[in-house]
């Protein structure tokens, strides 16, 4: 089948995006590729059909598991054969897994960048017949991104056992420091790069700095119909929000990770069907969930990376209609950011000791315990070591910067169970035991025969509902069919989930760079810096200087931020056609030398006075000219 075929006969859709057939036109060439798209541009589809125009299935390495659990899940709701392999798995589930790799129909094979570097897949995967490697959210393989994942770097290590497989990189947010990154540690080979502008014509950007976010929040609601999203970074502070929305008659409800797996599962799908108006979210949210239709993104709290800002911004207007993504912020917030920027940044020996403090929580000796998962309560364990939650939390996120651990905060994985005895033996026990007779027959008659064979997700609410007892005591018995080895089960997990991805350390011994940690710490306050930068410049359009930021140069304002939308109230906005003729006259009548800004405007005497004012602030912001003590104009750089 042709890619245009696959794409009508699964997705429904007659045409492809932009830069989409290119894309997987290369990609069917057999080159590498490295792919850049905007937030709701389409990513997956560029893997996805020339992964199924060929025989054989696709490894996608994936940082998140509810990203991976997302795809997998519209992948098989298309009719497409897919998997993935996840913290939290029996050996025996990822075996299955695998085996259905190797002598399955499996398209499609979602791991982590961890589970790499295992001996089982390593091993297993020399016997695949795999067409394709995916490489999602690439940019986590630079120190200079905004998610770094050591783990991401022994992909190239991978790589080399796949010699004649090519590779597909693919991000929304790279900056040209970080593309340059991705191609070099991936070792991607004659690579061909495709970028689509990172413009978003039909969304505006704004900024408010406000002494009372709430009534300012309360103020864009009314004002901006259709669904929305507000960010906050805290679960405290999204139910504080959504309680306070609520008591004015605004529809909202709260969103983290703190919610049972049934309360997520709810609130998102009330918010997804527009029943709910407002979803107020810590930033995980968003991930994976294909709403076009958001019109509004407000961030109560301003995000640590432009590459955050501008990735969870962009799940406003994926249909293309107009717009908004709005920034909140007040005298204090940029202090407090700077602040916890640094506390983000433990020291060594804080790391050290909260390492050591791990192990001692899960009794985790030494050289054990590689890619074990467990259940992590953060309270309870800053509580069982006198840790403050945040610190506690902040040096566990940085021990997964090293590659010690993994935590995955929005783990909810349901309930999995296989029969493992074969229908006769299975029988003899029904006989044997006669008081889980009734479980059994149950189990068949609600999921079939496929138990015998493949884990099977289950709901433990269901069976009971079934048999008419209570939830407590089904688990109980399907305890006691594991025990006697009739089953393989795994109760549903809402915890997050804490991984050891390599063996354990000695504490002293612990291979943290010093070096490294520092100019991370340093690459973590500049990005945030540049936030900064973003909200409390008030001269430059808030695209440009996002655009800027990606190294996307314009000189065409977007007319529709909250500075374009000021020029307008007060004067003169130039085109970009405007912007670069007299741009050049100004330019000509500095060439010789540094002239007054009287002397510019006379000079000029092709353009009114307030265009060529508009086009000198213009060339000021973009850090071509400068002004000298005394107030002259200097050319600094001539583009």
């Amino acid at each position: 089948m042709s890619p245009s075929e696959l794409l009508k006969k699964y997705w429904g859709y007659a045409t492809f995006r932009p830069l989409q057939e290119d894309i997987i036109e290369a990609v069917l060439e057999n080159r590498d590729v490295l792919a850049l798209l905007p937030t709701g541009g389409g990513k997956s589809i560029c893997f996805q059909v020339p992964a199924l125009v060929r025989k054989g299935l696709c490894i996608v390495v994936s940082p998140l598991i509810a990203l991976m659990k997302d795809q997998v899940s519209q992948l098989r709701k298309r009719g497409i054969p897919a998997e993935n392999i996840f913290a939290g798995m029996r050996h025996s589930e990822i075996d299955t897994v695998l085996d259905n790799c190797v002598y399955g129909p499996t398209k499609f094979l979602y791991v982590s960048p961890e589970r790499l570097q295992t001996t089982l897949l390593q091993e297993r995967v020399k016997r695949m017949a795999v067409n394709l490697l995916a490489v999602d959210e690439a940019h986590c393989i630079s120190q200079w991104g905004y998610d770094f994942r050591p783990a991401y770097l022994e992909i190239a290590g991978f790589r080399a056992l796949l010699p004649h497989v090519n590779v597909i990189a693919l991000t929304a947010t790279a900056t040209s420091q970080v593309q340059r990154d991705v191609c070099e540690k991936l070792q991607l080979q004659d690579c061909i790069r495709f970028q689509k502008s990172f413009t978003r014509p039909n969304l505006a950007y704004v900024v408010r700095k406000t002494e009372n976010p709430e009534a300012q929040l309360r103020k864009i609601l009314h004002n901006i119909p259709g669904t929305a999203i507000v960010y906050a970074n805290t679960r405290k502070k999204t139910q504080i929000i959504a309680q306070a929305l609520r008591k004015h008659g605004i529809d909202a409800t709260a969103y983290h990770a703190g919610l049972t797996a049934a309360e997520r599962s709810v609130r998102q799908e009330t918010w997804m069907q527009s029943k709910t108006k407002v979803m107020v979210a810590t930033n995980a949210f968003g991930m994976g969930i294909d709403k076009p239709d958001v019109r509004l993104v407000v961030h109560w709290d301003l995000p640590t990376t432009l590459e955050a800002y501008y990735q969870e911004a962009g799940r406003a207007g994926r249909d293309e209609q107009a717009a908004y993504a709005v920034a909140l912020y007040e005298d204090n917030t940029l202090r407090r950011l700077r602040e916890n920027i640094r506390a983000a940044h433990p020291t060594i020996g804080q790391l050290k000791k909260v390492y050591q403090h791990l192990a001692n929580y899960y009794q985790v000796a030494v050289g054990s315990h590689v890619m074990t998962t467990y259940d992590f309560d953060i309270e309870d364990f800053a509580q069982a070591y006198g840790l403050a939650p945040h610190t506690a939390y902040q040096a566990v996120k940085t021990l997964e910067g090293e590659g010690l651990v993994q935590l995955d905060e929005a783990f909810s994985q349901p309930a999995q169970l296989r029969i493992i005895v074969s229908p006769k033996e299975l029988y003899a026990f029904q006989v044997a035991y006669a008081k889980y007779d009734a479980l059994v027959k149950a189990l068949l008659r609600l999921y079939g025969g496929e138990l015998l064979s493949n884990y099977c997700t289950i709901s433990e609410q269901r069976i009971a509902r079934f048999l008419g007892i209570e939830l407590q005591d089904i688990k109980q018995q399907l305890k006691v069919l594991e025990q006697h080895q009739i089953v393989r089960y795994s109760a549903q997990k809402d915890y997050p989930q804490l991984t050891f991805t390599i063996a354990r350390q000695p504490m002293n011994a612990l291979s943290i760079d010093t070096k490294k940690l520092q100019q991370r710490t340093q690459i973590a306050v500049d990005k945030v810096e540049a936030v900064i930068h973003y909200v409390t410049h008030s001269h430059r359009c808030r695209a440009q200087l996002l655009l800027e930021y990606f190294g996307e140069v314009t000189y065409e304002a977007c007319g529709q931020c909250d500075v374009c939308l000021a020029k307008k109230k007060s004067g003169v906005i130039l085109t970009e056609q405007e912007f670069k003729q007299y741009r050049g006259i100004v330019l000509q009548c500095l060439h010789k030398g540094k002239k007054s800004l009287s002397k510019v405007v006379d000079s000029a005497d092709l353009a009114a006075e307030e265009i060529i004012l508009s086009t000198i602030r213009q060339m000021l912001d973009n850090g071509e000219l400068t002004y000298d003590k005394v107030g002259d104009l200097t050319i600094k750089e001539i583009c």
